[in-house]
């Protein structure tokens, strides 16, 4: 078989952080590696309430198949919301339901990409968008990043001197892995100098409404004023992950492009799991349970920064998020994350190593913690442990 592989094949690789997960379904790990919500978040009744109020009123339609854009409420609810919140003048027309923002990432390259296009992302980046585009063959050049996001004159050289630049991927919100946020001036300078250079922009914000603390900046599309922006969101951070339900907001035009491809992939998504978050976010307030989710989490933040604090050797640098799901640590340059993780597992602690979210390659001396989805005592007992780990490689580099 090895001779019938498309060309693409031999460019992917299995997801470092899903073969990790494989090992944490054992109920003995501490888990800090997966980017997963707190199961205890879920609305298990409500959902299942309105299951069944679907099923009995419009119980058919629920079963049958539906249109490739999707529901037209739950279009409409995520227009009317960012309109309301930021004063965009989007419909539905804008708005394209996705399996997750995954595949709204995956639809991207087959919309944009040719073989050898170049993509700019920041280093690092999302391991699982590079996955994705990595798919169609194009080329990463990684903008050098700081705490505000991707500094604008490293940017502007780039995309002067780069040819075939056709994508800038950014999270400009809690960013993953690096828990870290844009500044407004960021985010303004990278629509115009999208806009100069004719550049698609693609957006992932799949943790902006779990904000802590701080004040909530805007999306890149309060800025666009050329249709070169598209926005990725999903329920998956905000209600739960187990629908697959995201979206890809931008310019009608592009977004009946978007339509055509995933036309060919799936045609369309799960038409029941649409109208039961329809309907939920027309009995409940959205607002009220994702401010319980930001309670939850914002404790486990705490404890997880206050536990660094106290227990992480003093040449272990890391970041303070003011939301989202991760933080991102640095160890001394000798000290290989890999080789931590290998003795941390052995004491059944997980995390992911940095390496992998630098599409180039690098930097693995780092590696990203996920503090959402263990519990505070378990938060406690496994950087207890984790520390005294790193306290070990620390040590050994003297």
């Amino acid at each position: 078989m090895e001779n019938h592989y498309a060309k693409r094949i031999s460019n992917l690789k299995a997801s470092e952080i899903r073969e990790i997960l494989k090992i944490t379904e054992r109920p003995e790990v501490i888990s800090f590696a997966g980017g997963l919500p707190a199961p205890e978040s879920f609305p298990v009744d409500e959902i299942k309430e309105i299951s069944r109020i679907v099923l009995e009123e419009e119980g058919t339609a629920a079963l049958q198949y539906t249109t490739t854009e999707g529901f037209d409420p739950l279009r409409n609810w995520i227009a009317d919301r960012m309109n309301t919140r930021w004063g965009t003048q989007f419909s539905k027309d804008n708005i394209l339901l996705t399996n997750g923002s995954q595949q709204a990432l995956d639809l991207s390259g087959k919309v944009f990409l040719d073989e050898g296009d170049v993509v700019l992302c920041e280093s690092p980046t999302y391991l699982a968008a590079i996955s994705a585009l990595r798919a169609y063959s194009c080329r990463f050049v990684e903008v050098p990043t700081d705490d505000n996001g991707m500094i604008p004159t490293a940017l502007e050289r780039i995309l002067e001197t780069t040819d075939r630049v056709k994508m800038i991927y950014v999270i400009p919100d809690f960013q993953n892995p690096t828990g870290r946020t844009w500044s407004l001036e960021r985010r303004e300078k990278l629509v115009r100098l999208a806009e100069e250079h004719n550049v698609i922009v693609i957006e992932d914000n799949p943790y902006g409404e779990l904000r802590f603390e701080g004040e909530m900046l805007p999306s890149l599309q309060v800025f666009d004023q050329t249709g070169s922006i598209l926005s990725l969101g999903t329920f998956s951070k905000i209600f739960c992950p187990g629908f697959r339900i995201g979206w890809i907001l931008g310019d009608p035009d592009v977004i009946k492009k978007y339509v055509l491809v995933k036309q060919g992939a799936d045609l369309q998504c799960n038409t029941l799991a649409q109208r039961v978050i329809a309907k939920y976010l027309d009995m409940y307030n959205i607002d009220d349970h994702i401010a319980k989710i930001r309670d939850v989490y914002k404790k486990r933040r705490d404890l997880t920064v206050k536990l660094m604090d106290d227990l992480f050797p003093d040449n272990v640098t890391y970041t303070r998020p003011e939301g989202g799901l991760f933080a991102w640590v640095e160890l001394p340059a000798a000290i290989n994350a890999r080789d931590v993780l290998e003795k941390a597992l052995e004491k059944n602690i997980a995390f992911v190593p940095g390496g992998s979210f630098f599409p180039n390659g690098g930097k693995e001396n780092t590696f990203r913690i996920n503090f959402s989805n263990m519990p505070e005592e378990r938060i406690k007992e496994g950087l207890v442990t984790l520390a005294s780990v790193l306290r070990e490689f620390c040590l050994k580099t003297h």
